[in-house]
């Protein structure tokens, strides 16, 4: 994806398929670069060697805040994808941040970046429910 050829690199709900994959250094300034000019929150993707990476994070939305209730279903969720194993070892969500190591493929990873992002937007519906789904937490390679 090229950050640049939307209006709001991240709209939300941003749909899995829009997520950028910022796999190298270059890819991810540019990304983090366009959504901190935009005041957006930021997700994106990345290629770990066999696994992905999901981050994302509201330190490009200054203006924005992620309340109790979403921080506390970010942090469940994250800690119940570590449980599963559908996470790795130092996966973490913050007050401002959500980390996700060692996902399994790339769709997996999208889908789980986009509910992130959904959530860290004010919507933690579509991470709870994704992550609550027993093909997703199964292994299924289709998380939809």
């Amino acid at each position: 994806m090229q950050p640049s050829r939307f209006t709001s690199p991240f709209p939300a709900p941003l749909p899995a398929a829009l997520v950028p994959d910022v796999s190298g250094i270059e890819a991810f300034n540019a990304a983090y670069a366009t959504a901190l000019a935009s005041g957006a929150v930021f997700v994106s993707i990345s290629r770990s060697g066999r696994h992905w990476a999901v981050k994302a994070d509201t330190l490009t939305a200054p203006a924005h805040t992620v309340d109790e209730r979403t921080a506390a279903a970010l942090r469940d969720a994250v800690a119940r994808l570590v449980r599963v194993r559908l996470a790795g070892p130092g996966s973490a969500a913050g007050p401002t941040y959500v980390v996700l190591y060692g996902v399994a493929g790339e769709r997996r990873a999208r889908a789980l970046a986009a509910a992130v992002h959904a959530a860290l937007c004010r919507n933690p519906g579509p991470l709870v429910r994704l992550v609550s789904r027993p093909a997703f937490s199964s292994g299924s390679p289709s998380p939809h």
